[in-house]
């Protein structure tokens, strides 16, 4: 009842699974683009559509008038975290 794999048999193992590989590699070359652009659709809808909002309009200003566009960055130190410690190397 055992069989003996044959040569012809180990060929058309071989050639199925190189038509597997190709088949597959051209499939994802035609549906990654698909499925990208579906990814990205439902990354847009859950942010609220940030990513498609275009240049905003710089408003009008008025003679005088101040803006700031940027905010500084503001370093905060926690006093908590320890307390500092003199010592002295000992000879």
């Amino acid at each position: 009842m055992l069989q003996q794999a044959s040569v012809t048999g180990f060929i058309r193992t071989i050639l199925i699974i190189i038509l597997i590989y190709y088949g597959l590699k051209v499939l994802s070359r035609l549906f990654a683009p698909l499925l990208l652009k579906y990814i990205a659709k439902k990354a847009e809808q859950k942010f609220g559509g940030q990513f498609q909002q275009g240049p905003q309009q710089p408003q009008p200003k008025k003679k005088g008038e101040v803006t700031i566009d940027k905010i500084p960055n503001t370093k905060t130190s926690n006093k908590d975290v320890g307390e500092y410690v003199d010592y002295e190397e000992i000879d």
